[in-house]
């Protein structure tokens, strides 16, 4: 069976949204412009193409190694095996985040997406996290959808005044956040322990995961304490932006009394 061609995407054609070449990706690496991420042509070599690589690995910026079709797809311009997608915000370092936090003599809330892919629901749940006092979001470097313009727009801004943390894996985020006695907490379906029983007041990160397949074991499996949102009537699931913002309600109301 003929593999199918890669399909190509809005977002990414838009001209604003993309760098093409080695020596614009390069230049804009140096100068600290804001990169969700670089794809690179899987056996492009040379001098810029290293330099690009230790530049990304300094900032935390992820590298795709592709085949040049998928680069081919997404451009008409001269890539020279290298396609780099702006961000629309400045991702924050997590533990400097949090060291800004209790400096401040606060107790940290944060928020932790796993696998939630549609924009539309991470910039309402942005919009929410700003409305109850959130400190930051963490979302891993693959498996969430990129917060480009439709993210902004779903967030009404939110998304530029709550920081978004970027870490490589979020096992790397939670064992970050222990280290720092910040509990975690995961939201799942049919746990015993229900949201109006949970303590918000104290260092805590919550953990949201996808509609569909929920938050993955591994992850789970390092949460202090599993809960779910008491219904009256049972359902596959609440979307998630919603989950979120009742779970963030019952938080910001506990934190404010």
């Amino acid at each position: 069976m003929p593999r199918e061609p890669f399909k190509r995407s809005p977002d990414y054609l838009s001209k604003k949204n993309i760098i093409t070449g080695r020596n614009p990706v390069m230049e804009a690496l140096r100068r600290n412009a804001h990169i969700d991420k670089i794809l690179l042509y899987k056996n492009a070599h040379g001098d810029s193409i290293t330099e690009i690589k230790k530049l990304a690995k300094e900032r935390n910026i992820p590298i795709q190694y592709v085949p040049n079709e998928k680069l081919n797809s997404l451009t008409n311009i001269l890539h020279q095996g290298i396609i780099a997608f702006k961000s629309s915000i400045a991702y924050a370092d997590l533990q400097q985040n949090i060291d800004f936090i209790l400096s401040n003599g606060e107790s940290p809330l944060m928020l932790m997406l796993d696998g939630i892919t549609d924009v539309r629901n991470i910039g309402a749940i942005a919009r929410t996290a700003f409305c109850f006092g959130v400190h930051a979001i963490i979302i891993p470097e693959k498996g969430v959808g990129a917060l480009q313009e439709d993210a902004m727009k779903s967030s009404a801004g939110a998304l530029e005044h709550v920081p978004v943390c970027r870490v490589r894996h979020l096992l790397e985020g939670l064992e970050i956040l222990q280290l720092n006695g910040i509990r975690i907490f995961a939201s799942a379906m049919n746990q015993q322990k229900k949201l109006h029983e949970m303590e918000f007041r104290d260092p805590c990160c919550i953990i949201m995961g996808n509609e569909g397949t929920g938050i993955q074991e591994a992850v789970q499996a390092k949460a202090d304490t599993l809960f779910s949102i008491p219904m009256e009537k049972q359902f596959d699931s609440l979307n998630v932006s919603v989950a979120a913002g009742i779970i963030l309600y019952e938080a910001g109301k506990q934190r404010t009394h």
